[in-house]
C-alpha cells in the first residue's frame, strides 16, 4: 500500500514537472490547459505532442533505463547536448533539425517544433514500405556532409560536445564491444575499430542517423535524435545510415537494387564536403565499421526489430564474412554483404 502511494505521488510530481516546464519557459500561461499526447518509436526518451490551443510543439525528455530488452543505463544529461546540437545545426543547415523552442536543463526538457504529418514523411516508414527514393538518400548525404564539414572548423565544439563517456555506453560499447562480446574469434578487430573510432575527433557527430530519425520534407531531410552528439569521427555517422539501407535491402521485398542505388547515391552526395581530412581514410573507416555495424544490428545492445530469425541468420553470416574481407572502399563492404 505504501509502494503505491509513492508510486502515485511520483507520477504526479512528473506531471506537475511537465506542466511547470511549459509556464516557465512563457510557452502556456498559468491555468491554460495543454494536451499532452504521448508518441511512439523512441526507446531512450519521453516524447510528446502538447497542444496548448493555439499552437502545437514537441517535448522531450531523457530516460535513465531505456527500453529494450537488454539492461542500459545512460546518463539524461544527453538531453542538453540533443539541444545543443539541434541549435548549432540550425546556424549550419536551418531547417534539417527540428527548431528549438525551449529548454529546461534541470529538468532534463526541452521544447522543439512539431513536424506537421500531412507534409513530413519518415524515411524508415518510406523505405520499408517498398517507397524508394534515391533522390532523398542523396540529399540526406549533402546534408549530413554539409554539418560534418562546417562543424570541422569549428574548435570550440571540441570541449561543447566532450561527450566520450555518454558515446562509448550508447554506441561504442552497445554496438561495437556488445558484438564483440557475443563474437569472441573476431573480438579483435572490433576493439580495434572502436579504439580508432573513439580517438578520432575531426567533427561534430549526431551518432545516430537512421531512417527512423530522418523525416523527409518539403524542405529535404530533417535529422532528429541527435543525443549521442559527440566531438569524434565522421565515419561513424556514414557508417552508421548506410548499414540500414544494406539491412532494408534484405527484407524489403523487390527494393533491393533501389536500396543499392540509395547506398550509392548517399555516398555520392556526401563526398564531395569531405574537406577535413583525406577521403580516402575516411572512407577506409567507414568501409571498416560497416560490417560490423551490420553484425551489431542482430547481436548488439539494440538489434533492429523486424528481422526474422533466418533473416538475422543471414545478415549474420554476411556480415562475418564482409569483416573477414577486410573492404577498405564501401562498394567492397557493400557488395560482400549484399552477396
Amino acid at each position: 500500500m505504501v509502494r503505491q502511494k509513492r508510486n502515485r505521488a511520483a507520477v504526479t510530481a512528473r506531471e506537475a514537472a511537465l506542466d511547470d516546464f511549459l509556464i516557465d519557459a512563457g510557452l502556456v500561461e498559468p491555468g491554460q490547459v495543454a494536451t499532452w499526447t504521448p508518441l511512439t518509436g523512441g526507446v531512450s526518451s519521453d516524447i510528446w505532442r502538447v497542444d496548448t490551443g493555439t499552437r502545437q510543439f514537441c517535448v522531450k525528455r531523457a530516460l535513465a533505463t531505456l527500453k529494450v530488452a537488454a539492461e542500459w543505463h545512460v546518463s539524461t544529461d544527453r538531453n542538453a547536448f540533443e539541444w545543443a546540437y539541434m541549435e548549432r545545426v540550425m546556424q549550419i543547415a536551418p531547417g534539417h533539425v527540428p527548431q528549438p523552442i525551449a529548454h529546461d536543463p534541470a529538468r532534463g526538457l526541452f521544447a522543439m517544433a512539431w513536424l506537421e504529418p500531412t507534409n513530413h514523411r519518415l524515411w524508415k516508414d518510406d523505405l520499408l514500405a517498398g517507397h524508394v527514393d534515391v533522390k532523398a538518400a542523396a540529399a540526406v548525404g549533402r546534408v549530413l556532409g554539409r554539418i560534418h564539414a562546417a562543424t570541422s572548423s569549428m574548435p570550440d565544439l571540441a570541449s561543447q560536445f566532450a561527450t566520450d563517456d555518454m558515446f562509448h555506453a550508447l554506441r561504442i560499447d552497445a554496438y561495437l564491444l556488445a558484438t564483440a562480446r557475443a563474437h569472441p574469434d573476431i573480438a579483435p578487430s572490433f576493439e580495434a575499430a572502436a579504439a580508432l573510432t573513439e580517438a578520432t575527433k575531426l567533427v561534430l557527430v549526431h551518432g545516430d542517423v537512421s531512417p527512423k530519425n530522418i523525416m523527409l520534407g518539403t524542405g529535404g531531410p530533417v535529422l532528429l535524435d541527435s543525443e549521442c552528439a559527440w566531438w569524434g569521427d565522421p565515419a561513424f555517422d556514414l557508417a552508421f545510415c548506410l548499414n540500414h539501407l544494406l539491412i532494408k535491402a534484405r527484407v524489403v521485398s523487390g527494393a533491393g537494387e533501389a536500396l543499392a542505388a540509395c547506398f550509392t547515391a548517399l555516398f555520392d552526395g556526401y563526398r564531395p564536403s569531405i574537406t577535413w581530412e583525406d577521403p580516402v581514410c575516411l572512407e577506409t573507416r567507414a568501409a571498416t565499421l560497416l560490417p560490423m555495424l551490420a553484425l551489431a544490428r542482430v547481436d548488439g545492445k539494440s538489434p533492429v526489430e523486424y528481422l526474422d530469425e533466418n533473416t538475422r541468420q543471414a545478415l549474420r553470416k554476411a556480415a562475418r564474412g564482409a569483416i573477414g574481407h577486410g573492404a577498405t572502399r564501401l562498394a567492397d563492404a557493400a557488395a560482400v554483404l549484399l552477396g
